[in-house]
């Protein structure tokens, strides 16, 4: 059986979205092939300390900041790779190729480059994933307030939205869909309705799956974009399994909506995303402002209800 190599692999990113790309340079498997920079973890070494020294190495850059995000593993013909990525936001110097290999800045809704190494291929597809993940509250605030506060959102920037009204009669509920879908199309936004799978392809949203339809599901539907919800490792193994975009883990930290119930607290959530390959939204207790301890611990962003529509 050929041994697992256990690989950090950087994630390079600016403030105007880009991130940086490295073609492997002649003499090495696949050469020629676009990979995100980083290199092979020594024996006894952390995958961070792998990251700092590779990209010291590779691009001579220090790395300032650095989050755990995705873990996926691969099967190239020459080796079994375990990727472990960080989302690196800040270094110090100008990356130089060290090594040969060419660079080039670019932004995952259109890489300029080909071929892209296999493995990297989901990643590009999680990088276009926004950090906030929005769920409605209109039975809380009333349609007409919620979809106020919706527009002034959207405006704003957000781009990820679940619609999620339990308390609504099925007709309502497809008469809400069709507006919040309208007013997510006019801002490139993507909507995600909760549960109903003939409405969100009729309507051609993406789906977010509760716990207890992503349990009863065999195999992936045809839809889209597709979210599910998970409370342990159970719900986390079945979603991985099915192939469904991201994850929201939930509840991390207390709520006012469910005094008393037990949550997951952070030290469970980093264990469980230790060597997660799905994007995960943190939920519970959280506001924008828990976003960087959130990706701390290895989520990639926050998903908020009653935060989400706080707006001045």
């Amino acid at each position: 059986m050929t041994q697992l190599v256990e690989v950090a692999a950087a994630v390079i990113e600016r403030p105007d979205g880009c991130f940086l790309l490295a073609r492997r340079p002649e003499g090495k498997p696949y050469a020629g092939w676009w990979e995100f920079p980083g290199g092979k973890v020594e024996k006894g070494e952390s995958a961070r300390a792998a990251l700092d020294r590779e990209l010291r190495e590779e691009l001579g850059i220090r790395v300032i900041e650095a989050v755990p995000w995705l873990k996926r593993t691969h099967v190239y013909p020459h080796a079994h790779v375990m990727l472990r990525f960080f989302r690196v936001s800040a270094w110090e110097g100008t990356p130089h190729p060290h090594e040969g290999q060419a660079l080039v800045w670019t932004q995952a809704l259109a890489p300029e480059v080909e071929p892209i190494l296999p493995a990297n291929g989901p990643i590009l597809k999680a990088l276009r994933l926004p950090l906030e993940y929005a769920i409605s509250d209109a039975e809380r605030l009333g349609v007409e307030v919620f979809l106020e506060r919706l527009r002034r959102r959207l405006a704003g920037g957000l781009r990820l939205v679940q619609l999620r009204e339990k308390s609504l009669a099925p007709a309502a509920y497809a008469e809400l869909a069709r507006t919040v879908a309208g007013l997510c199309r006019e801002h490139g936004a993507d909507l995600m309705l909760n549960g109903d799978t003939d409405l969100a392809a009729h309507l051609g949203c993406g789906l977010h799956l509760n716990s207890g339809q992503l349990m009863r599901m065999e195999a992936r539907p045809q839809i889209g974009l597709l979210g599910a919800s998970c409370h342990g490792p159970e719900e986390l193994a079945q979603a991985a399994r099915l192939g469904v975009d991201f994850v929201v883990l939930s509840p991390v930290l207390p709520t006012p909506s469910h005094p008393g119930a037990e949550t997951v607290g952070w030290a469970r959530f980093s264990a469980w995303l230790d060597e997660y390959p799905l994007p995960v939204y943190a939920l519970g207790g959280l506001s924008l402002d828990g976003l960087a301890q959130a990706r701390a611990a290895g989520a990639h962003g926050v998903a908020l209800k009653s935060a989400a529509w706080r707006v001045s």
